[in-house]
């Protein structure tokens, strides 16, 4: 029986002791600062980026994953012997898919299937370390594939941010559009649905953010018996994003938590995200 590799992108954030040697792959996004090209979470950290975020007059941009990145990565796995499961941030916020699409025509020797998240940061990382525990565990390109669907559905994410900025100023805007314009104290709270970014509501202060990100999720899982995994994501704002996560601990019994993560979003979120977001991701159910 052939192994099975999942290859997927920076954007999933998955902490580092969550992979423990499962079969995973990570492509890094770009970030693009003036005539500087950075490898997401490669060439540049997340404190190295939201430092200089802070203080530099001149805003950076993001790229998708190169086809030739892929190419290549594909093309490695194949030959010494893997499927690859190739799981990517949704196709509605980033071009990543579609440089996966024109690599995989490049490799045509090469079992690969690829699957669009509808999702990112850890609502992706979630699917993708649902599908490498499988193909650790021995399973076939379509029973990872099929694990894969089983997650996309049941994962989520709900998240706030201190400005609509920066989420503006990159095109990712999506159903946000709304809550420009709006009053500058407010805290908009968005949600990524069908890989879209859509608005919910907005809030005066991050605390009573905090609590409603909560209460959207447990919205969301009222008719779930578990097992429940949370991550807490932040943008440069660990002491928010712990104080999230204790809040999630206690809102939901411990008996149903699998896990309860905490992760920093990569700079090419950040970029989008802007200093400050703080999001819950989960995934029930498996």
């Amino acid at each position: 029986m052939r192994k099975v590799m999942i290859v997927t992108d920076s954007t999933a954030n998955i902490p580092d002791e969550m992979l423990n040697g499962l079969p995973i792959k990570f492509l890094p996004l770009q970030v693009i600062w003036g005539n500087e090209v950075f490898r997401d979470g490669i060439d540049i950290s997340p404190k190295t980026f939201y430092e200089r975020l802070s203080k530099d007059q001149v805003m950076p941009s993001t790229s998708q994953v190169t086809p030739e990145g892929f190419k290549e990565l594909y093309g490695r796995l194949v030959a010494d012997g893997y499927d690859i499961l190739s799981i990517h941030i949704s196709g509605k916020l980033s071009g990543t898919l579609d440089s996966a699409i024109q690599a995989k025509r490049a490799v045509p020797e090469g079992n690969i299937e690829l699957f669009d998240s509808n999702s990112t940061s850890m609502a992706l990382g979630f699917q993708v370390l649902s599908a490498a525990r499988m193909a650790a565990s021995g399973a076939t390109l379509a029973e990872c594939k099929a694990v894969a669907d089983r997650a996309a559905a049941s994962t989520g994410v709900y998240f706030v941010l201190s400005t609509l900025e920066f989420l503006h100023r990159g095109g990712r805007i999506g159903g946000a559009q709304a809550f420009l314009g709006t009053m500058l104290k407010m805290k908009p709270i968005l949600e990524l649905r069908d890989g879209r970014i859509e608005a919910i509501e907005r809030v005066r202060t991050l605390s009573k953010a905090s609590d409603r990100l909560l209460d959207l999720v447990e919205t969301r899982l009222k008719n779930e018996s578990g097992p429940l995994r949370l991550c807490a994501v932040h943008a440069n704002a660990p002491h928010e994003g712990e104080a999230l996560l204790e809040k999630a601990i206690k809102r939901f019994p411990s008996s149903l938590v699998t896990d309860a993560l905490l992760s920093t979003v990569s700079p090419v979120l950040g970029t989008h995200a802007g200093p400050g977001a703080l999001g819950l991701a989960f995934m029930s159910g498996m």
